[in-house]
């Protein structure tokens, strides 16, 4: 039986008359990797910003590894880690200060090298956060994400505008993160990643859910419909042709 980590009951968010999440309900379960797909406005980011404690539900229940959002958001908020966009980091400091600072706020020791390690960014230690590439920064919000040792780890479209090395490369870092114990939920709108990916996902649209399953059945349900591609399916992809040829060692800009 899988430990429920998360649990979603009726949530919904309403501006004004504007309903972004219309009373969906959801489960996560300890150490999978859980996918929330769906366009631009299905109530995606809305959503997580919910469970985060970032922004206030207008309804419903969330619970997170058995604390209620209502009345526990603080002590939610130490056993999750949280993907920063750019915009979150002083352009001015190095890594290893970006790190001690962020432990500063967590009031946790932090052995900057370790993580810089486990993202691949040991030798742009003392390189300023505005020096580094695309794909860098990336990688570096993520280690952000461990400072505190969390159990939850959110991270929302972490591979957007990647090239298709350093894509791979979050991959695998995303997979080792869920290895070490970690419950991890992600937003994409790749749906190879989240084939690649997800132990599960839920489909939302228009701030409901449509669709929740394993990528495999959500798949098999759609062919057992009758579903066929117009183009027969091949074994292989442009990008895992790129990738055959170029190499997947990340090319750092």
């Amino acid at each position: 039986m899988q430990k429920t980590i998360i649990s979603v009951k009726n949530l919904q968010k309403r501006y004004g008359t504007f309903e972004a999440v219309k009373g969906i309900s959801f489960d996560v379960y300890e150490g999978e990797i859980f996918g929330l797909l769906g366009p631009n406005g299905a109530g995606k980011s809305t959503t997580l910003e919910i469970i985060e404690t970032l922004r206030e539900k207008t309804g419903g229940d969330v619970i997170v590894d058995g604390m209620n959002l209502d009345t526990e958001p603080d002590n939610i908020k130490r056993i999750i880690g949280v993907q920063l966009q750019s915009s979150g980091f002083y352009p001015g400091l190095t890594l290893i200060e970006l790190i001690y600072l962020f432990g500063g706020l967590y009031n946790r020791q932090v052995k900057p090298m370790e993580l810089l390690h486990l993202v691949n960014l040991e030798d742009k230690a003392k390189s300023k956060y505005k020096e580094l590439s695309g794909g860098q920064k990336q990688r570096f919000s993520i280690a952000t994400t461990l400072i505190n040792q969390p159990k939850i780890v959110f991270l929302d479209e972490p591979t957007t505008g990647l090239d298709p090395q350093a894509r791979r490369n979050l991959w695998e870092l995303i997979k080792n993160i869920r290895s070490k114990g970690a419950t991890v939920i992600i937003t994409t709108h790749y749906m190879d990643e989240a084939e690649q990916l997800c132990d599960r996902i839920a489909i939302l649209d228009e701030g409901k859910i449509i669709a929740l399953a394993s990528p495999d059945k959500l798949i098999d349900d759609l062919v057992a419909t009758g579903f066929e591609r117009p183009k027969q399916v091949k074994a292989a992809n442009l990008e895992d042709v790129f990738i055959s040829l170029t190499g997947k060692e990340i090319r750092e800009e």
